[in-house]
């Protein structure tokens, strides 16, 4: 039975509803991770905040940062468990226990104003994903992770070799990350793609004219990963500055 994932990062959840609103009726996904949804519950309307046909999970705060976490009632009969791992600062994870793998919506510090905390991050997630692989449960990472993984994940026109985003260290960790029996689903279905990225500065026209970055990612580990029938970005949708990527499983 296929599973669709889908991950997000809005760029602010309320001036997003109507894109949101539009991608789910037209999707369905059966699980889907937002991020950078920029408001508190208390923030959302109604109609948002219990989104119809979905169990809702919210987690954000007053204009900055935040995830959030949906799963499809069709998907799951009963509510699932949703948790925050103990390395969540800034609403930044989410969880969800699924019978076909435990699935988190992250969103990783950019680290340009604290590089540090970017990296702390990104070591407790290393370790996160370590528990799973150790424990022989599957696991399926999603969101921005904020670091382009190789040169070829980042348009030529937009190399930086001291960027941060591009730097070593913090390919170095994604790699580890990886390195703990995930598959980069995206890459597994598009090798050698050079022109597939999620993220595009918001101006000169770098979106329409696909010179961007691949920030977001859907790291599956290696059993549910095999069962990948297929992977997307859609950037011609919404009006945030990262595209949405929809991955689809037989699982």
């Amino acid at each position: 039975m296929p599973l669709t994932i889908a991950t997000w990062n809005v760029n602010g959840i309320r001036a997003r509803q109507a894109d949101v609103q539009q991608f789910i009726e037209r999707e369905r996904p059966d699980v889907l991770c937002l991020q950078e949804i920029k408001a508190a519950p208390d923030q959302l309307p109604v109609w948002l905040c219990e989104l119809d046909g979905y169990w809702c999970y919210w987690h954000g705060g007053k204009g900055y940062s935040g995830v959030g976490l949906h799963v499809r009632t069709a998907a799951a009969p009963d509510r699932p468990a949703f948790h925050h791992p103990a390395f969540d600062f800034e609403h930044r994870v989410v969880a969800v226990q699924l019978p076909q793998a435990t699935i988190a919506s992250i969103y990783v510090p950019n680290g340009g104003k604290d590089f540090a905390a970017k990296m702390r991050f990104l070591e407790a997630l290393d370790a996160y994903a370590a528990e799973f692989q150790a424990a022989g449960r599957p696991l399926v990472l999603c969101g921005d992770l904020n670091v382009a993984r190789t040169e070829m994940d980042v348009h030529p026109k937009e190399r930086k070799p001291h960027a941060i985003g591009q730097l070593p260290e913090e390919r170095a960790l994604v790699e580890r990350i990886i390195g703990r029996g995930l598959v980069d689903v995206h890459r597994q279905v598009e090798p050698a793609n050079a022109d597939l990225f999620t993220w595009w500065a918001p101006w000169r026209n770098l979106k329409q004219r696909n010179i961007g970055w691949r920030l977001d990612y859907v790291l599956a580990s290696a059993p549910v990963a095999a069962r990948t029938i297929s992977c997307v970005v859609q950037r011609e949708t919404g009006t945030s500055d990262h595209g949405p990527v929809v991955a689809v499983f037989d699982v």
